[in-house]
């Protein structure tokens, strides 16, 4: 069910021409920034992919793709994609792109089970990006160091909201704390997830969670992740299970962590035949996407997403994703932010 939260006394920084025009400030500028700190090319990506080809990504596992029949196709199905984890695997592939260079592209999505509220929309709009990196960057400190350059250019781009709106002062830290995700668990273990996650990030600002989709010590996951694009189940060089995470920042207007990015290592074929017997789902081997990788067709990446719309949520100050895209809401949920200062496009 739907969820919001109504900050008391809440009143929007930025009236809807400023706000229109932050966004176009902050999408330019903030990409621009990832691209050079990542080395990364633009590239068009698909809207849809055809069902079955294992090419579209199944986040979670059980999230209903959008599909529809394609005349031409012999009605054929087509679904639009979650995310593009491993189409741009593909595409690095088919582009032959370099060692240390990689792709980035506007990706654009409809999560028809997504639960509604202030962070989510049916509607997702990020920034997909994967880039080509080496066998032996196969570790914790080399994803680390990937994750400090996209905060590098967080903070950039921070700095430029500031200078074009003095009122929204900088609030992220100098600097993003690391910690896996069993570590946090037995930091709190008595708090779910999601509230171990609020206080983290309330505690340093600015977090990355390494090792999100592997069963943890008491025999749960942090959350859910697909079996076949982040490597989740592969030790580091430090002993901890799992070469991914998610990159959450402390939203004080909402008084909740926000996840900006979700990223990792990718899968090796070694990797992807474990997790896929450790999910059940070793069919997924006849997939045309996972042929390709396990014939070592495809580079090894590194790769994620980066949330547009939640970006300018945060940087601009609103209390909902739906201040900054135009997407559909319940009814009951338009009247209530609209009472509570929350103008929904």
């Amino acid at each position: 069910m739907s969820y919001l939260i109504k900050p008391a006394g809440y009143k929007a920084v930025l009236n809807l021409a400023q706000t229109e025009l932050g966004i176009k400030k902050i999408k330019d500028f903030f990409q621009q920034n990832l691209s050079s700190e990542l080395r990364l090319r633009r590239v068009t990506a698909p809207l849809f992919v055809l069902k079955g080809t294992g090419i579209n990504d199944d986040l979670n596992g059980i999230e209903r793709a959008v599909c529809f029949p394609v005349k031409d196709l012999n009605d054929a199905n087509a679904e639009i994609v979650h995310s593009l984890a491993k189409w741009k695997r593909l595409t690095l592939a088919d582009y032959g792109i370099e060692e240390g260079y990689g792709i980035y592209t506007d990706m654009n999505a409809i999560r028809a089970d997504e639960t509604l509220g202030n962070f989510h929309s049916l509607y997702v709009d990020q920034w997909d990006w994967e880039r080509v990196m080496n066998r032996n960057e196969r570790n914790s400190n080399f994803l680390k160091e990937i994750v400090q350059r996209i905060y590098a250019a967080l903070i950039r781009t921070e700095y430029m909201v500031y200078e074009m709106f003095p009122e929204i002062r900088p609030i992220l830290p100098r600097k993003i704390e690391f910690i896996h995700a069993e570590d946090l668990l037995r930091k709190y273990p008595d708090y779910t997830p999601k509230e171990r996650e609020d206080a983290i990030t309330r505690e340093y600002g600015a977090v990355f969670i390494i090792g999100i989709g592997n069963e943890l010590s008491h025999g749960e996951k942090h959350d859910g992740r697909a079996p076949d694009y982040d490597d989740w189940s592969t030790p580091s060089d430090d002993g901890k299970i799992g070469l991914n995470g998610d990159l959450l920042v402390w939203d004080e207007l909402l008084n909740h962590a926000i996840e900006l990015s979700s990223m990792g290592i990718r899968v090796d074929k070694e990797a992807l035949l474990h997790q896929l017997n450790i999910c059940k789902a070793e069919e997924r081997k006849e997939l045309y996407f996972h042929k390709r990788l396990l014939n070592g067709e495809l580079p090894q990446s590194i790769g994620g997403g980066i949330g547009q719309s939640r970006l300018c949520m945060f940087f601009l100050r609103k209390a909902h994703i739906g201040e900054i895209q135009a997407s559909i809401w319940p009814d009951d949920m338009r009247r209530e932010a609209k009472e509570a200062g929350m103008h929904l496009i």
